[in-house]
């Protein structure tokens, strides 16, 4: 990994966590004690923040098995020693308890704790958890590999249907550490603390929303324990922009070919061209289908269009293969395929196109569609490329079924962005991008209301843009994608997620590059991860 590479917090493994733990512990002497006493307090600070005051508060804690378990009784101990009143619950028997874990069941015990075996859904539990002021949920930690059965169920439902304020530790408990993915059922959080680093389950969905307010706690990690090129999963946070050439032209500011579009498809070319623009790029050039122009054009004044020969369907013809060579030399950024059909000949040009474009290219769309057909062409390309697919266009380019696919996506587009040399943005919630030297970042700016036809594209006009502007092609790609998720949140702030449309982001896109250049360090802090 390169010095100057800009990174995000890091994201862990559970395995890796685990791995950090015995460092800390094995080098540092930072004992298994004291590791679970700061965690403990970080999650106890994080109830004191929102409380104010504790005495005479009621809380009601979940204690499962193994560690998780000891924190949860570890926090009990914080909260009744501050003057609330606190009843533990222990979803496991406590001979299973060991080391720091037992201790601390030993200490709460000694002390007076009310502590009571947790054996299954009743009408007692159900009045304590609705006394309180708030739950601790220590059910289940982050190793959980299979579905919640028995009485951690039974819990996990109580917490849920009280609908009690909620504190979970480490993870809600019922996702997976790895995933995000819940295990049949898992509890609704009002605040998560993590410790040491975010899991995987943290920070995907749906795992992240079952979170609620996430924080991460270092539990006195030295920032030297962090030091392990495997853990490179990091958030991505935001890169300061090149500043804007007073004397600049719009050639200046990136000058971009989108060959897109065909009849019938006239959003998809639209949204990416004019994007670009609205993102701050200088000069958007549309090659498309000469039928299609008059329906952009109206529109689309802004857009410098090359209409091209076309099929009898309306689609961009193979005939203007070597006439979109001729304009791909005199720009800098090459978008391949947002709208252009599956025309079986329209299709055969983008797979001739892509090898032969000899600039950074960004395929979206219907170029996917075509490249899944013989993506080892992408081999033969020497400039950079990112591709930017959904769930299911990384599918079909992996020749896998979706479900498959999304049980291990994050290694398996790693391993495609290492073979192919690509960069890959792996559209959703969370958008993640994969860097070709293995490296991925999990985008935290965007909502739900983005889940709209032409957002994509708007996105791909974004990067396009971030490249114009002078940003690097990794930084560019990851720039974009934050850019646009800042813009539909903008959007979402006006109206709402319901009913918005790729228009509204797109329009919100020159006040996010306003926040970006004037706010740079809140929106740091705004889409950051909380360290307590």
């Amino acid at each position: 990994m390169h010095d100057d590479v800009v990174i995000g917090m890091r994201i862990s493994t559970v395995e890796q966590m685990r791995a950090l733990d015995r460092r800390a512990i094995e080098k540092y002497g930072i004992e298994d004690k004291l590791l679970m006493e700061n965690a403990a307090h970080s999650i106890y600070f994080v109830i004191l923040k929102h409380f104010g005051n504790l005495a005479g508060k009621n809380f009601v804690v979940f204690a499962g098995p193994g560690n998780n378990g000891g924190d949860a009784i570890t926090i009990a101990r914080k909260l009744h020693s501050n003057g609330a009143n606190v009843k533990i619950y222990l979803v496991s028997s406590p001979e299973k308890y060991k080391g720091s874990a037992r201790m601390n069941y030993e200490i709460a015990e000694k002390i007076g704790i009310q502590m009571e075996s947790f054996e299954g859904d009743n009408a007692l539990v159900r009045m304590s958890v609705e006394n309180a002021d708030a739950v601790i949920d220590g059910i289940l930690g982050t190793g959980l590999s299979r579905e919640v059965e028995g009485k951690y169920k039974e819990a996990i439902r109580i917490i849920n249907e009280s609908s009690k304020l909620t504190f979970s530790v480490d993870i809600p408990s019922g996702i997976a550490g790895n995933t995000g993915k819940v295990m049949g059922i898992a509890v609704k959080a009002d605040y998560t603390v993590t410790f040491g680093l975010p899991k995987i389950g943290n920070i995907l969905y749906p795992g992240f929303e079952h979170c609620g307010k996430l924080f991460v706690s270092h539990i006195s990690f030295p920032p030297s324990n962090y030091e392990d090129r495997e853990i490179n999963i990091f958030t991505n946070d935001p890169i300061s922009l090149p500043p804007r050439k007073k004397d600049g032209h719009k050639g200046t500011f990136g000058d971009t070919l989108f060959i897109a579009g065909a009849k019938k498809y006239y959003g998809a070319p639209f949204f990416s061209a004019l994007s670009f623009l609205k993102a701050g790029g200088g000069y958007a050039r549309l090659a498309t289908a000469k039928s299609v122009v008059p329906f952009i054009g109206a529109e689309g004044r802004e857009i410098v269009f090359y209409p091209l020969e076309e099929t009898e369907d309306g689609t961009i013809g193979y005939t203007s293969r070597e006439e979109i060579l001729k304009i791909v030399d005199i720009v800098d950024f090459v978008v391949l395929g947002p709208g252009t059909s599956l025309n079986e000949r329209t299709q055969k040009l983008i797979l001739d196109l892509i090898p032969k474009i000899k600039k950074p290219l960004l395929v979206d769309g219907d170029g996917l569609t075509a490249l899944a057909m013989n993506v080892d062409i992408l081999k033969e390309r020497e400039a950079p490329t990112v591709l930017t697919p959904h769930p299911g266009e990384m599918a079909r380019l992996l020749k896998m079924e979706i479900p498959e696919m999304m049980e291990n996506h994050l290694e398996v587009i790693r391993k495609f962005v290492e073979e192919y040399g690509v960069i890959v943005v792996f559209k959703g919630a969370h958008t993640r991008i994969f860097m070709p030297d293995g490296r991925i970042y999990v985008n935290m700016s965007g909502n739900s209301g983005m889940a709209t036809a032409g957002s994509g594209d708007v996105l791909t006009g974004t990067i396009a843009a971030m490249h114009g502007l002078g940003l690097r092609f990794e930084d560019a790609v990851r720039m974009g994608v934050f850019v646009h998720g800042l813009a539909g949140d903008i959007a979402a702030e006006y109206m709402g997620e319901d009913g918005m449309t790729a228009r509204d982001i797109m329009e919100s896109l020159p006040e996010a590059l306003e926040l970006v250049r004037e706010k740079f360090e809140e929106l740091k802090e705004r889409y950051g991860i909380e360290v307590v």
